[in-house]
């Protein structure tokens, strides 16, 4: 009989533990998810500052850029106010082609920055407009259908 308790006690104290272990491990969890979702914020922030400083500095060089070009529009436009119309063609001409490029650069800048921001939102796990719009629509079609399923059991519970 002695044998049988010992065991029991040996039994509920191993139980024990192991509940004790499972609820350390719960709280580890805890502190280490609040610990690496600080972490990744710190992190993005960072991100998001080298991104949007490097992005300023692209955005200066763009504007230097296009004050240049206006300069050097300006100058031709006025060396070709006595030229014939055929050479105020080619300097608009020029001006033009000058700010398309600066238009491209541009437009190509930006889609770099929506590229890194995206990339780097996905390594951080977090979904992308696509995903979130897939997810609802399904949370909305499986919201009909529960909505439908609870029309009969209230019909026959009346």
């Amino acid at each position: 009989m002695s044998e049988k308790k010992d065991l029991r006690e040996e039994l509920g104290q191993s139980v024990h533990k192991v509940w004790l272990a499972g609820l350390g491990a719960l709280s580890t969890a805890g502190e280490e998810g609040s610990k690496l979702f600080k972490n990744l914020v710190e992190k993005g922030e960072a991100y998001e500052k080298r991104s949007r400083d490097r992005l300023d500095d692209v955005t200066s060089e763009v504007k230097a850029k296009v004050e240049e070009a206006a300069d050097r529009a300006k100058e031709a436009a006025d060396k070709a106010k006595g030229s014939a119309e055929s050479t105020w063609d080619k300097v608009e001409s020029k001006a033009e082609s000058t700010w398309d490029k600066v238009e491209s650069t541009w437009d190509k800048v930006e889609h770099k920055v929506d590229e890194s921001v995206s990339d780097a939102l996905g390594r951080f796990g977090v979904p992308s407009r696509d995903e979130i719009a897939t997810l609802t629509k399904r949370v909305e079609e499986l919201t009909t259908v529960v909505e439908k399923l609870k029309k009969p059991a209230a019909k026959a519970s009346a």
